[in-house]
């Protein structure tokens, strides 16, 4: 039947003109030969959409031109053409695992040519091989019929171009034989392929860790040898005997872009043993014992019972807050707000007192005094007023307390903006005992309140962690925020970055700035702490080293700049929990003089673990420019592990107890590279809570 079909297909390619000849010809020619079976074989589905806009078939036939596109990609084994195209379109663009008229599918020619690397490029796209090979049987059945059909039709084909005379027809039988001819090729070298592969060797590298009290991961790598066809799925079978008789469980792993299984559902306490195999066209190749060859799934809280740390906080200060406003709404101010519809921003009367308040209006100069800005961007532009000047609103023109205590108030006052009407209110009622600083924190709630209005949005963003100030006695709260949403704003609008830096005219010498000039000037840095503040750390374990300094009115923490929200670390592995039998071993290391051990024990080298802080210590050494040979005084933080979210849990490393936190006037021996940055301990625990 493919025979006559083709022949079909031949007759009506010779009523028509030849084409213009090139090395590749014939290639082509087969394509679109093949394109046609393609056709055929979805023509079904196809009839089913009469009445459909010429926009959705023009669409189809441009998909239908990349999957073709894909097969020719993989024939001709050009690897670069192929990933190109999974890049441009998406697996069910290209109909990537819909066999062609031949019964392949993209995945089946990569294999069987033994191209490694594309065919791992298809499998991590998504690639199937083709259902028809239900057995090794029907795979070499297949093989041989496409042979000899092939085989059949470059002899007929012969045969009609030595007979016939040099004419048009003839000129483009030639040109059918040199694709057949081609085709025959490829055929006998996909089934030559088949015939000399071999069952895959066992995976390599099968590591098997506790993933929590009821889980397992196990990882591993692709066989070693390269002799055998590319594999394309694995098995991992798990068992509670060693010889797996009775079996407990198996999954297949046809998604190969990660190497790696989590067994879950399992009993907590109870040894498990697990295997991994591979399996290519040729069938399952033997199987792996992880190593180790069992474990159990534990967790380090099971050592003592303990509960998180965490679990229950965020309700209980929910609930504490709820008593506090249950308490303070009877009183006199707030009874003048609850007749007040909470809809409307602002009533008309106030709207028009507005008008004539003189802080009503963002400012454009500085005088000597204490104010609050707000950066909002997005990409790279920024909210400017329309005198194109960055939002400022004065808190205190005769600011003089202590500046620090304030500001790190003003941080914990950031996480609730949407609460700061009703803390105006709370602060108002203590405004008779005339303490200087309530009044500047209900003047900073104020300049907050007149900020939200002008801007008509009450989320201000995160405070960044120092004040900008200069030497004219200004200082400037910044908060920042970034804007992912077509959202409204009043009394402000959009510019590009670059364009504020190089319009706005200093109104100050470069010796001696104002606070708006340098912030416009750091505005790019600031926006960079911004998002590298808010980025989140890849699943696993990681060890953190804790240092701090301290000042008269705050102790600062080191950070990277890279990611200040999170201590200085190093990332020990992937898997982020900690075994019963891990935290064991670190309880007893902690209880030994030296903490970390200089040489490995008989019960330590054969703990991964042991390995793992080895390697992550001198690594964490060299990252904070700590000689190694003082890595002997620090210590382990052995009180408990700290988890972060289900994903990502800490180690820490202290330095010796009386380096932990640098005085004042205390000479730091080591000072860490560039790179790295202090931020106030509030501000750190604000980051890291965010």
């Amino acid at each position: 039947k493919m025979t006559q079909q083709m022949r079909d297909l031949q007759l009506a390619q010779a009523r028509k003109p030849p084409g213009p000849s090139s090395p590749n010809a014939a290639k082509r020619l087969y394509r679109n030969l093949s394109g046609k079976f393609r056709v055929n074989y979805t023509s079904f589905d196809e009839g089913s959409l009469v009445g459909r806009g010429e926009k959705e078939k023009l669409r189809k036939s441009y998909l239908f031109q990349s999957n073709a596109a894909l097969f020719e990609a993989v024939e001709l084994q050009d690897l670069d053409r192929v990933q190109e195209l999974l890049k441009q379109y998406s697996p069910e663009e290209l109909d990537l695992n819909t066999p062609n008229s031949e019964g392949l599918l993209p995945l089946d020619i990569a294999i069987m040519t033994n191209n490694a690397p594309i065919a791992r490029a298809l499998l991590q796209a998504g690639a199937k091989e083709s259902p028809h090979f239900v057995s090794l049987e029907s795979r070499s059945l297949h093989l041989s019929t496409l042979v000899r059909e092939a085989e059949q039709r470059v002899n007929e084909l012969t045969a009609q171009v030595v007979n016939e005379a040099p004419n048009a027809d003839c000129s483009e039988k030639e040109k059918q034989l040199k694709a057949w001819e081609w085709r025959f090729r490829l055929y006998k070298r996909m089934k030559a392929g088949f015939e000399h592969a071999r069952v895959p060797d066992a995976p390599a590298n099968v590591q098997l860790s506790v993933a929590s009290s009821s889980s397992l991961q196990v990882t591993f790598w692709e066989p070693l040898s390269v002799n055998s066809a590319v594999v394309t799925k694995y098995k991992v079978e798990w068992s509670c005997s060693p010889t797996f008789s009775p079996p407990l469980g198996e999954a297949v792993i046809d998604k190969l872009k990660n190497l790696h299984f989590t067994i879950r559902g399992l009993v907590s306490g109870t040894a498990y043993y697990v295997r991994v195999s591979a399996y290519n066209m040729k069938g399952w190749g033997p199987p792996q014992a992880s190593v180790p060859p069992f474990a159990i799934p534990s967790n380090w809280r099971e050592y003592d019972g303990r509960a998180p740390r965490r679990r229950g906080q965020a309700e209980a200060l929910d609930h504490l807050l709820g008593q506090v406003k249950t308490v303070h709404q009877h009183c006199v101010c707030h009874e003048s707000c609850k007749n007040q519809p909470q809809s409307r921003k602002h009533s008309v009367s106030k709207s028009l007192k507005h008008l004539f308040h003189p802080g009503s209006k963002f400012l454009k100069t500085l005088k000597r005094g204490l104010y609050l800005t707000a950066i909002f961007y997005k990409d790279d532009n920024i909210l400017v007023t329309h005198e194109d000047q960055i939002p400022v609103v004065e808190i205190d023109d005769t600011y003089s307390c202590l500046l620090m205590q304030d500001f790190l108030w003003f941080t914990k006052v950031s996480c609730m903006w949407d609460e700061i009407l009703w803390l105006r209110q709370c602060v108002t009622v203590s405004q008779s005992s005339c303490s200087c600083i309530l009044q500047t924190r209900f003047k900073m709630l104020l300049a907050i309140s007149q900020m939200q209005g002008l801007l008509g949005i009450q989320d201000l963003g995160q405070v960044f962690f120092e004040p900008v100030k200069d030497k004219q006695g200004n200082i400037l709260i910044v908060t920042l925020k970034e804007v992912k949403t077509n959202q409204t704003f009043e009394s402000v609008r959009w510019v590009p970055i670059c364009k504020l830096q190089t319009s706005r005219k200093s109104v100050s010498s470069p010796e001696e700035p104002t606070a708006l000039d340098t912030l416009l000037i750091s505005v790019q840095d600031k926006l960079a702490y911004h998002q590298r503040s808010s980025h989140a750390l890849s699943p696993g374990l990681y060890l953190g080293y804790l240092k701090l300094c301290s000042a008269v009115d705050q102790i600062r923490v080191l950070v990277p700049e890279q990611l200040p929200n999170i201590l200085c670390h190093v990332k020990i592995r992937s898997n982020p929990n900690i075994s019963r039998e891990e935290w064991e071993w670190l309880q007893k290391m902690a209880s030994v003089e030296e903490p970390v051990p200089a040489a490995p024990e008989a019960d330590t080298s054969q703990n991964p673990l042991f390995h793992e802080l080895q390697v992550a210590i001198k690594e964490l050494m060299t990252l904070v420019n700590i000689p190694l040979q003082e890595a002997k005084d620090f210590r382990l933080y052995s009180q408990e592990v700290l988890d972060f979210g289900d994903q990502v849990s800490f180690l820490l490393l202290l330095p010796p107890s009386d380096d932990v936190c640098t005085a004042p006037g205390q000479n730091n021996p080591y000072t860490p590279r560039s790179g790295f940055l202090t931020l106030p301990l509030q501000i750190f625990e604000l980051g890291e809570k965010r």
